[in-house]
Order: C-alpha cells, then structure tokens, then sequence
C-alpha cells in the first residue's frame, strides 16, 4: 500500500505566462530569453523576476514583476503539497504589460541641441536639457544640473599642441617631484 502510494505523490507545476500590448516583443525572464509575447515558461522558486520586453518601435520596458508564493507552497505545508498529495498541483500565472511607442526626436531638433550643448562647453557652463525644449528623461526629473570646473580655460585659450597651460617658472608639477629631462634618442 505504501508503494502504490509513493508511485502516486503529486507535484506543483508552476508556468509565468508574459503577455504585451502589443504582442511580438522579445521576453527576457532573468536575462534569458524565452520567446516572443504571448510566451509561458516554467519556473521553479517563487519570488521577484526582472521582466524585460523589447520591441523594435516601442520603449524597452523592464519590470520587476513579484511571484508571491501561493498558501500551499509555504514551510511546512509545501512538503505535502510536493510530496504527499497525490495529483498535480498546477500553478499558472499570467502578467500582461503595455509597450509604449518610442519617442523619436526629429534630426533637425537633434542636431541644434547638440550645437547648443557644444556651445555651452566651449563657454564653461552645461546648459539644462529643459531649455533645450527637450525634456530631461528618467526619475531624476529635479535633480541637480552638472557644472564645470571654473578654473578650466576654454580651448581655445590654449597654446596649440598643449593640453594645458603652462605652469609658472620655478613651480613643481602635481606629485611635487621635479621632472627628470627625458634621454636624447639614439640614431
């Protein structure tokens, strides 16, 4: 009887179907590609997945998407779930996700900030991307702007072929060491 018992014990089959709107993305479950929406995979352990959808046309879109475990999958009861109950447990779950069209930036907009953006450099200040008309992307909508250094001299300040400018008579370079002349090369 305990035989025809052990050859009878059940176990949980658990499936993550990925849906997208709209369908044909590429999934990425834990960085490992399982296919094109609508696509399921089975996974073993519960917990949070990074969901990552890519579509060409459309914004990547990654998530990390939870799989709570059920009531019957936790310590103890998950042992007789896996062990003693004699049938299949199954276990299917299902998130959908909307795709969002890529915003594409027309050429000339392009290129007139990046002449903005290279004319605020030459001048010593970063210029904020709002005043671009383009609006800054990512959660970091308020944080601060970047500066430069005030103490950089425009390039075109400096004398053709130095990287900066010289350095006043009788002062050391930056490690305090003075420089050794370099040998006369050999002919």
């Amino acid at each position: 009887m305990l035989g025809l018992v052990a050859l009878q014990t059940g176990c949980v089959r658990r499936r993550l179907m990925v849906r997208s709107n709209p369908p044909g993305a590429m999934v990425y479950v834990d960085n490992q590609p399982i296919g094109t929406t609508p696509c399921a995979t089975s996974f073993i352990y519960y917990g949070t997945r990074e969901i990552r959808l890519v579509k060409p046309g459309y914004e990547t879109l990654t998530v990390n998407q939870p799989i709570p475990a059920p009531w019957y999958q936790l310590p103890p009861i998950d042992f007789i779930s896996e062990n003693v109950v004699p049938r299949e447990i199954q276990d299917y779950r299902t998130v959908s996700y909307n795709m969002v069209p890529q915003v594409i930036v027309p050429t000339e907009q392009l290129i007139g900030r990046a002449e903005e953006l290279r004319r605020s450099t030459l001048q010593g200040a970063v210029v904020p991307a709002t005043a671009t008309g383009v609006p800054p992307a990512g959660p970091f909508l308020n944080a601060p702007q970047p500066t430069l250094a005030p103490n950089i001299p425009p390039p075109e300040n400096l004398a053709p072929g130095l990287l900066a400018p010289p350095a006043p008579a009788g002062t050391l370079p930056r490690g305090g060491q003075p420089l050794e002349p370099l040998p006369a090369p050999s002919q």
